[in-house]
């Protein structure tokens, strides 16, 4: 309340977010810097970050239109058997006995020395051959596990995986038009809030899913397959970027509350900058325990925490440059009372 007043009264903001100390009457003049803060006018280059979002995330959807993405066995269905080997085979010469076979399998190697051999949909006699044709060409086979997705269940996978983020999505604004129709503008403001959060959302969703398919198609890289994990990271991704939009939101509903003379994008532009370095600390310290699972949590992991790395980075930066700065531009386009 007292940084709306001090801005208010013409007052300089200090870097800690307080009215800045006044110099004394009797001391000698000297020249106040301008505090950095005040610099600051993020809803001033809103066109900038709204064109920095575009830049990346154009290429993520030509790569979705043309190239889709590269399916993991929980969404193209098939056969995944998870094996090791006593003569201890090199991936090059686990993947040529596999390629003699004339299946289309495709092999993975393990952290732990074993391989992940995954084919297109097999019958029982045909697993049966494959564990013995691997067997007559590598050695001694330990199978571990044989994993069977049929195209039906592959196909439910899809759809429930859509459902999933269209209800949630559709949740979130209806929550937030709920908890923010209590500002000036009532219901009405509520949805603007509400869909500016879900527009930020689905920048965050874009960018994900962009990056992956640009992975998984263009680089053809295993990290960025579609799989089960990736639907956890989304939703994980989708409750952290939408709690990070919240709490910009509930300072600008504050700061409407006791602000007389700041105008709407004002007090906007200060509310993002009471809580910026609240969301960067945050992300900061989830993003360095993600970057330590990427790096030594394993291969079954690391697509999960590549996913959830880009979703936080893209979270944080969203709610900081995008969800306020839409909310004026929607209040611009349909002014409020």
């Amino acid at each position: 309340m007292s940084d709306v007043r001090a801005e208010e009264q013409g007052a300089d903001i200090a870097p800690d977010g307080g009215a800045a100390a006044q110099p004394d009457a009797g001391a000698a003049a000297q020249p106040v810097p301008e505090p950095r803060v005040r610099r600051l006018n993020i809803i001033g280059r809103r066109n900038l970050f709204f064109a920095l979002s575009l830049i990346i995330i154009i290429p993520g959807i030509v790569s979705m239109a043309t190239r889709h993405f590269a399916l993991g066995i929980d969404f193209a269905g098939g056969t995944e058997i998870t094996a090791s080997f006593a003569s201890h085979p090199s991936l090059a010469e686990v993947q040529r006995a596999v390629d003699a076979e004339n299946l289309n399998g495709t092999v993975i190697e393990t952290s732990g020395g074993s391989y992940i051999v995954r084919y297109p949909p097999l019958n029982a006699a045909q697993v049966t051959g494959v564990q013995n044709d691997l067997q007559s060409r590598l050695g001694s086979t330990n199978v571990q596990q044989i994993l069977v997705v049929g195209a039906t269940i592959a196909g439910e996978t899809i759809l429930l995986s859509l459902l999933a983020v269209v209800a949630a999505a559709v949740a979130i604004l209806a929550l937030l038009a709920w908890r923010f129709h209590n500002v000036p503008g009532g219901w009405r403001a509520g949805f603007q809030f509400g869909g500016s959060a879900l527009l930020a959302l689905l920048h965050d969703v874009f960018i994900l899913t962009g990056v992956f398919s640009i992975l998984g198609k263009v680089f053809d890289l295993r990290i960025g397959e579609i799989d089960a994990f990736f639907v956890t990271a989304v939703l994980t991704v989708v409750g952290f970027s939408v709690h990070d939009t919240i709490v910009v939101f509930d300072r600008i509903r504050e700061n409407l509350r006791v602000s007389q003379r700041l105008s709407f994008e004002q007090i906007v532009n200060l509310s993002i900058m009471q809580t910026a370095a609240r969301s960067i600390i945050t992300s900061f310290t989830v993003v360095l325990v993600l970057a330590a699972i990427f790096i030594s949590g394993g291969e079954t992991l690391r697509g999960l925490s590549l996913a959830l790395l880009i979703g936080i980075i893209s979270g944080t930066y969203s709610s900081i440059f995008n969800a306020a700065p839409l909310l004026v531009v929607w209040r611009r386009l349909q002014p409020l009372r």
